[in-house]
């Protein structure tokens, strides 16, 4: 099987991990928090770094060939589970805005803390592209 490692330009150049990895016909995506091109934790709450970390995934995923409904399984960890339930209605919308309503496999899991102390969340996922599918997007 071969196996490509994805690292989009436009996000920060990674030390020591891959932003994805390409194996087959699965996209296995590293996790991601709501780090942005300079590299610091974008600022707001719950909802803005729920967006930069799943912006961050979908990069990604779309470098390696990949669309928001190929996502089979996604992983959420949390600092804040309260936080982010309490919040739910509008992440849920903002998902919707960017991934549609195919929804995957999900988990929550809530932890004490992320790498980045700022960091409220990541995001984390494995898609499945099918057969046919080239590293650069096209179908057959």
């Amino acid at each position: 099987m071969s196996r490509q490692i994805i690292n989009p330009e436009t996000l920060i150049a990674p030390s020591g991990f891959a932003h994805g990895v390409r194996a087959g016909e699965f996209v296995y995506l590293g996790g991601q928090t709501a780090m942005d091109r300079t590299g610091a934790i974008v600022p707001g709450g719950i909802v803005e770094q729920f967006v930069q970390a799943f912006s961050n995934v979908l990069v990604t995923l779309e470098a390696a060939g990949g669309k928001p409904e190929d996502l089979v399984d996604v992983t959420i960890y949390l600092t804040d589970v309260d936080d982010y339930q309490a919040n739910g209605r509008e992440i849920g919308r903002r998902w919707r805005e960017m991934a549609g309503t195919e929804y995957p496999a999900m988990a929550g899991i809530g932890v004490t803390r992320l790498w980045q102390k700022e960091a409220m969340i990541e995001i984390q996922g494995v898609a499945h592209l099918g057969e046919g599918v080239a590293a650069d997007g096209d179908r057959d």
